[in-house]
């Protein structure tokens, strides 16, 4: 599991359009905006894509200009317990 922050840099125009378009996609959060073009967003792995794929989707979107990676957790996916089997006497 990737856990990304971000902080995105869209150019002030393009802000509302921009942002909707990163809401609408799998794995993004928005987190806050500054009235200057910069948002705080957080990234994570989906089940269809990585979140370094995402990330790079991201730098696509019209308006984006910069976007830095300021954060980064990763962990293994947790183990799962294993199933208990009952056995009958026979």
């Amino acid at each position: 599991m990737n856990i990304c922050g971000c902080l995105v840099s869209v150019a002030r125009d393009a802000q509302a359009t921009a942002r909707a378009q990163m809401e609408a996609m799998a794995g993004v959060e928005v987190h806050a905006a500054s009235d200057d073009g910069r948002l705080v967003v957080v990234v994570e792995d989906t089940a269809d894509a990585y979140a370094s794929d995402i990330i790079m989707a991201l730098h696509n979107i019209p308006g984006v200009y910069a976007l830095t990676l300021n954060f980064h957790h990763f962990e293994d996916a947790p183990s799962r317990a294993p199933v208990a089997v009952s056995h009958q006497e026979i």
